[in-house]
């Protein structure tokens, strides 16, 4: 199965939706820079133990949340790329075509499903 114009016009039209979008919430967080964590630490004004708790959880919650994302942004600029070299859709461990359905519900797939359940031992 060899993808059509019109295909990847369309998984490249998603990709880049979801680039915006990433952006758009990692700038909303405050990063800056997609290599480094710039979360702010958030300040209560209290030095209660409960309060400084709560902050210490807000900011690994945050921490947490800037990191999976500039990860997601990281695979799609990935796929974008593998979408102007003609790479796009091709597994990159095995070199098989990765199935339209895993590209459907995750654009910015490099595996497909065979070789990211033995990445992850699924077996």
């Amino acid at each position: 199965m060899y993808m059509d114009t019109q295909q990847l016009d369309h998984f490249k039209e998603r990709l880049l939706e979801e680039k915006e979008k990433l952006e758009h919430e990692l700038a909303e967080l405050g990063s800056k820079d997609p290599n480094k964590l710039d979360a702010e630490y958030p300040e209560s004004g209290s030095n209660s133990d409960e309060d400084n708790a709560a902050e210490i959880t807000e900011y690994a919650d945050i921490v947490s949340i800037e990191a999976r994302m500039q990860s997601e942004l990281k695979d799609v600029n990935k796929a974008l790329k593998a979408l102007e070299e003609g790479k796009y859709g091709i597994c990159k461990y095995c070199g098989s075509e990765i199935q339209d359905k895993r590209l459907e519900a995750r654009p910015a797939s490099s595996s497909c499903i065979a070789c990211k359940k033995v990445l992850t031992q699924e077996m």
